[in-house]
């Protein structure tokens, strides 16, 4: 364990994200020992998951470098965009406008093709963002260089050395010999192909592919629509969506054949499998880039082995089908970030980062099982036709559109928790308050990536209840705007009194009426370490 020095009184901020200038100032004041070690977590992959992880990892002062094979980021634009609690994660961190300045809102959503509306009451961000993955990655790495994070590019990992205090990971850079970094942990957000899961020993079963999509970004100069969403044909199925002016995604998917997963994909492909399809290729060229996917789902069987763990695509890959898979990588990132920071700095056991896996995994195994159903709702013939006629009369419903739109959404996300209150494991929703210093929202409390003891009635027990717990948990008096608070898949249920919520911004702890300090003195136990002697400070 590192050595560290107690961090109570260091400064926050509650308007926006932490500055470079103030992380620094974290590290100068928690002092992780670094005896034999370069770092105190390598990331491999720089992708989403990976970039997210970093800025979790900084915002709580832990020193972390992030290496990636790929000597310049690829601009492939792949996945199109974020849910809607993705979007609440990154408000939650102050930095959400970056990415509706540069994206466009989408008001309806689908599920193999199929309509769903989405409910404005369900969040501040009810909407999709349609927003390519290239633009991600840049304004994550741009955040991430704000933090000073180190990104190393043309760094593959080749070999990774695990022992009690630490993992030697082996780099092949460009130069003659393999490199050496020494962290305390390492996180391999390096897809689906993972070196890491790999050299791990991590098994990572699921079902093969059954099909063959194609994807790339062209232009069209004879498409008679503005786009064209998941048109169905004998041959299968194909759609057309702008993205950005004169640029068009064209995806095909062909059913009953698989191809050589190592065999090139290219825009001769693309042009004809559009072709088979939809008898026409509109006469499609310049392209940018062409890639092909594949219905095989796998998940690993342990996100965690040792001072190793898996996020993103290296956990899980699936069908793209609702765009789920970037959504649950970045929550992969910001569930494992403050556990892994608490970890690191000593402050909270080994055996939180166990709840990890507890937590994503089952969310990985849901989303597996609803792409598996719509890529079998999206296969040709009549016995599926039928069954999307019945499917389609069904999602009117107000209960199965919430179901599905909950689902896809990640917004019904419940994890394991103590209690019966029912907004405990669940994401925490975006109340209005108002503070001694003036009006506030929930998700501003949350900016600094700290845990929050959010105080609606001024409980001296509840102070009281908190004093051990200071160095690590914001303890914050306020008062709701509102008598009820809307909770997705369970509808409006009365402002709580007090509520512990964790820098992921799920409830670990809720309370009506008087509060149990025992319980909540549990909840602070169980979630950031044993308490402290220091004095609780209000934020």
């Amino acid at each position: 364990m590192a050595d560290e020095e107690d961090c109570a009184g260091r400064e926050q901020v509650r308007a926006g994200a932490l500055t470079a200038s103030q992380v620094q100032g974290n590290e100068e004041e928690i002092k992780v020992g670094h005896t034999g070690m370069d770092t105190d977590v390598v990331i491999a992959g720089a992708g989403p998951t990976g970039l997210m992880l970093a800025c979790e990892l900084r915002l709580a002062g832990v020193d972390v470098v992030v290496v990636d094979r790929l000597a310049e980021p690829t601009g492939e634009s792949r996945a199109g965009g974020m849910h809607s609690r993705t979007l609440e994660v990154l408000d939650q961190r102050g930095v959400l406008d970056r990415f509706l300045a540069v994206g466009e809102l989408q008001g309806v959503g689908h599920f193999s093709g199929l309509r769903l509306e989405f409910d404005e009451s369900e969040s501040r961000h009810p909407y999709p963002l349609m927003i390519l993955q290239s633009t991600i990655e840049r304004l994550l790495e741009e955040w991430a260089a704000e933090l000073d994070v180190r990104v190393r590019r043309s760094s593959e990992v080749c070999g990774i050395r695990q022992d009690e205090f630490g993992v030697a990971v082996e780099l092949r850079t460009d130069q003659t010999a393999p490199e050496t970094l020494r962290a305390r942990y390492l996180v391999g957000c390096d897809g689906g192909r993972s070196t890491v899961r790999k050299l791990t020993g991590i098994d990572f079963p699921g079902t093969p592919a059954t099909m063959t999509s194609l994807i790339g970004d062209v232009e069209l100069p004879d498409l008679p629509e503005d786009y064209i969403w998941g048109r169905r044909c004998p041959g299968g199925d194909y759609s057309v969506i702008a993205f950005e002016p004169g640029w068009y995604r064209v995806i095909t998917t062909e059913h009953g054949g698989v191809a050589d997963r190592d065999e090139p994909t290219t825009f001769e492909q693309l042009r004809e499998s559009l072709v088979r399809i939809a008898g026409t290729d509109y006469g499609m060229h310049s392209p940018r880039w062409v890639s092909r996917f594949s219905d095989a789902a796998r998940q690993a069987a342990r996100y965690r082995k040792g001072r190793v763990l898996l996020a993103g695509d290296a956990a899980h890959i699936h069908f793209p089908a609702g765009g789920q898979g970037l959504n649950m990588g970045v929550q992969d990132a910001v569930n494992l970030g403050w556990k892994l920071a608490s970890t690191v700095r000593g402050q909270a056991p080994v055996s939180l980062l166990d709840s990890y896996h507890t937590e994503r995994h089952p969310v990985g195994e849901r989303v597996l099982h609803n792409t598996r159903a719509q890529a079998a709702l999206a296969r040709p013939g009549a016995h599926t036709d039928a069954l999307r006629d019945v499917f389609a009369a069904l999602i009117v419903s107000d209960d199965v559109n919430q179901y599905l739109r909950g689902m896809l959404t990640a917004l019904d996300i419940r994890y394991p928790a103590d209690g019966d209150h029912l907004l405990a494991g669940r994401r925490v929703p975006d109340a209005d308050l108002k503070t001694a210093d003036g009006a506030t929202r929930v998700y501003e409390l949350l900016h600094a990536a700290r845990p929050v003891l959010l105080d609606l009635r001024g409980s001296a027990q509840v102070a009281s209840a908190a004093e051990g717990w200071a160095d690590r948990v914001d303890l914050v008096e306020a008062r709701s705007e509102d008598d009820h608070w809307p909770v997705p898949a369970v509808g409006e249920i009365p402002a709580p009194t007090a509520l512990l919520i964790r820098p992921d911004g799920h409830v670990a702890w809720a309370a009506v009426g008087a509060p149990d300090v025992n319980a909540l003195r549990t909840a602070l136990a169980t979630w950031f370490g044993p308490a402290a002697s220091a004095p609780a400070r209000r934020a």
